[in-house]
């Protein structure tokens, strides 16, 4: 039987209760799509997964996604390692907060990382609440911001001249990062995002892949993502989540804004991700839905 188990933060649960490298009926799965919209973000410890059962709980999940700057390993066309070598010198990666992959036209529904090797301390996962911070805001700053639209790109992270571009590659980073020009293309997306299954809204910007909002100069753009990333961020909105071994965690990313911590130098950390894809394409939000 699933025992669900809230964090007691504006997000995050653990399951207990469940095998995930057998094959679930449909009441499970259902199950735990419901945890997974609820909470936010799900962990699943004690798990003993292959990739093969990873990318079989995810399809169930839904479609697979897209990892535009990241190969896939071997034999395996969906499924990223996240790696980090004892010795490796390069900055922690994925440290900025970001919603994966906001920049494509379509963002993607969720990741699954599964905890194939976890160092002995360090390492946890920050997560921000989206709703709870649209939900927060002054109810005159809602009203400015619910037509807006914000400008998404790769480029801080994965142009040439980005985090993980040339100079990163000289740094001798361990991961598979596959940067190039296409990360300067952008995309608008709602600054507030109604999500397709809850109908809840969320504040879908982020400091890794924000770079603007439609339609205000440069300068005042900017000074508006400041004030919202600094927003987003505050202690009350976040959930630390603290790893161990062969634990799974599932989050959704039309609510969440994410960001990975260091302190395990030292020490090996590899994860395999798999990134679930949205069923419905991204939409403003509905005339009336933003409160």
């Amino acid at each position: 039987m699933i025992h669900i188990e809230p964090s007691g933060a504006a997000c995050g649960a653990s399951v207990r209760g469940v095998d995930l490298s057998a094959p679930l009926d449909d009441a499970t799965l259902a199950a735990i799509r419901a945890a997974w919209l609820e909470h936010g973000v799900v962990a699943f410890p004690d798990q003993a997964l292959s990739i093969e059962d990873l990318e079989r709980f995810t399809l169930a999940l839904g479609p697979r996604g897209d990892d535009p700057f990241i190969a896939p390993i071997p034999g395996h066309a969906h499924v990223v390692e996240i790696r980090r070598e004892p010795d490796e010198q390069a900055p922690i990666f994925a440290e900025t907060w970001h919603s994966d992959w906001s920049f494509l036209p379509v963002p993607p529904a969720g990741t699954a990382l599964y905890g194939t090797v976890m160092p002995p301390v360090g390492g946890d996962t920050l997560f921000a609440c989206g709703a709870a911070a649209w939900d927060a805001l002054p109810a005159a700053e809602r009203a400015l911001l619910r037509d807006r639209r914000a400008v998404h790109s790769a480029r801080r992270g994965y142009a040439r001249d980005g985090m993980y571009g040339e100079q990163d590659r000289a740094r001798g980073r361990s991961m598979a990062i596959r940067f190039g020009d296409d990360a300067l293309a952008t995309r608008l997306h709602p600054v507030a995002r109604a999500h397709p299954e809850t109908g809840r809204v969320a504040l879908f910007v982020s400091p890794g892949y924000t770079i603007g909002i439609e339609g205000l100069p440069t300068d005042e753009s900017a000074d508006l993502l400041r004030r919202l990333f600094e927003h987003q961020k505050k202690p009350e909105f976040v959930y630390r989540h603290r790893w161990a071994p062969g634990m799974l965690l599932l989050w959704d990313n039309r609510r969440l804004v994410h960001a990975a911590t260091g302190g395990y130098e030292g020490h090996r950390r590899l994860l395999h991700r798999i990134t679930i894809a949205a069923r419905v394409p991204i939409e403003p939000a509905p005339p009336g839905s933003v409160h």
